[in-house]
Formats: C-alpha cells, structure tokens, sequence
C-alpha cells in the first residue's frame, strides 16, 4: 500500500510539476498551483446549477438580477474586446500557421502567459450565465450543451495555462473572444428590447457564426499536425481538433432541431447551448 501511495504522490508530482510550466506557479497566479481547486470548483459548478440550486429555488420565487445581468454582460463585451485585441497585436510577423511556445522569461512570453491566464478567469466568470438560470428559475436552458461548454472551456484553459501558455493558443483569442463580445451584446440588447428575444433571425447568426468558430479551430488546430517542423506541442492539437469537433456537432444538432424544424413548430426557440442572460 505505501509502494502505490509513493508511486501515486510521485506520478502526482510528474504530471503536474516536471511536465508543467514552471512559471504560473512562480508568478503565483490564481489558481494555478494545483489542479484541486479548478476541479472542485468545476464540481461545485455542476452540483449547484443541476442539483443544489433548483432544490434551494424550488420554493422560492424566482430572482429579477436584471442590473446584475446587465452590469455583468457589459463588462463580458468590453474584457472580450480588449482580449481580442491584445491576442490579435500579439500575433507574430512570421507564420500564424505555426507558433511555438516561448517558455522563457522574457517580458513578451510572460504577457502572453498572463493574458492566456486573464482569458481562463474570463472563462470561470461565464459559469455566472448558468448561476443566473437557476436563481431565475430558468432551468430549461440549462442543458447538455451549455454545461459542456461552460465546464470543458474552464478545464481546457486551466491545462493550457499550467502546460502551453503561449505560441499557438493565441488564436483561441483570436476566435472566440469577438463571438462572446457579439453574444453579450445581443444578451445586453435582449434586456432593453424584448424584440431582440424573439429575434429568430439573429439567433440564427449567432449559431452559425459559433459554428463557424469551431470549423476555423478545426483548421487552425490541424494545420500543425501535418508540419513536421512545427515546435508546438502537438498533443493540443490532437485534443483540440477532436474537441471542436464534437461541439460543432452539437451546435449542428441545436440548429437543426431548431431552425432547420423551425417551420413544422411554431413554438418559441430555445437559446443556443451557451446563454442566454437577457
């Protein structure tokens, strides 16, 4: 027992010490020193929005939050504006097809490592879209593909903060931050205007411009994989491309369901699998 409990501790200290990057430990960034505390966070996430939270709301009535709501998509717009554009002026000259990661010290490596830990923050900030549901007791919008995203997301920037903080991960920035900037707004938009809640039209944008999203992760991720000379860990890549994979198909399948079948059902439209915070 005590051969297993040494092996166990020593693997332990490979896996999240030797293999890691050294830095975001030395920098003392948030949560960065060992991975309990993401994963008990990403726990607590799931226990309270499936579990926890629609028990404790089961009697109670449902929460307004509207100035929370608001003052929170607002600030999503703006820090996802100011991502992108710190990503996109971080790009190197040379070849965006490949960008290795700079582990060094030096003052433009260690910006880009704290950026990709500013974006991992961001990431955790989104799990209040689903708190929102459940304190207003809109637990039908709380499905698969909201959770998914939202718990995979948190845990995937966790991993490439403490291992590939850098190089490639910048276009993750690139991509993603404009489409959530996008998506606050029209959230934002919803408050003020209940036209825009039942505007299937842009809706249907946002799903396609998602969707879009993951096809260009797709290509971006893959590229790598057929460089031999490429200095990026590709063992991202062969997690990430799969990754994407799978959420375009998911998206594929909400768009299906609800704008393909649109006109056999006259029914209101659900939100995508992201939120819906209007």
């Amino acid at each position: 027992m005590a051969y297993i409990l040494k092996q166990a501790y020593l693997g332990y200290n490979w896996i999240f010490g030797d293999l890691a990057d050294s830095r975001p430990t030395e920098l003392d960034l948030l949560l960065m020193s060992t991975p309990l505390k993401p994963i008990l966070i990403s726990l607590a996430y799931l226990y309270f929005c499936q579990n926890l939270g629609p028990r404790w709301m089961a009697s109670r009535k449902p929460f307004s939050l509207k100035k929370t709501i608001i003052a929170f998509n607002i600030s999503q717009i703006i820090i996802n504006i100011h991502l992108f554009y710190v990503c996109f002026s971080e790009l190197p000259e040379s070849d965006w097809s490949c960008i290795p990661v700079d582990y060094s010290w030096n003052p433009r490596s260690l910006k880009e490592l704290r950026y990709h830990h500013y974006y991992f923050l961001v990431k955790m900030s989104d799990f209040l879209d689903t708190i929102f549901f459940v304190l207003r007791k809109k637990n039908q919008q709380v499905t698969f593909l909201h959770l998914y995203h939202h718990f995979g997301m948190f845990l995937i920037t966790w991993i490439d903060v403490k291992y590939f903080g850098g190089g490639h991960g910048i276009w993750l920035g690139i991509l993603n931050c404009p489409v959530h900037a996008i998506m606050y707004l029209y959230y934002t938009l919803a408050i003020f205007d209940e036209k825009w809640k039942t505007n299937a039209t842009f809706k249907k944008f946002l799903t396609q411009l998602q969707m879009v999203q993951f096809l260009a992760l797709i290509i971006i991720y893959g590229r790598p994989l057929f460089m031999a000379e490429c200095r990026y860990p590709k063992i991202v890549c062969y997690f990430f491309v799969p990754q994407n994979f799978f959420m375009l198909v998911l998206f594929l399948d909400f768009y299906r369901k609800c704008y393909l079948r649109r006109n056999k059902s006259n029914g209101s439209l659900k939100s995508n699998g992201l939120s819906d915070s209007g």
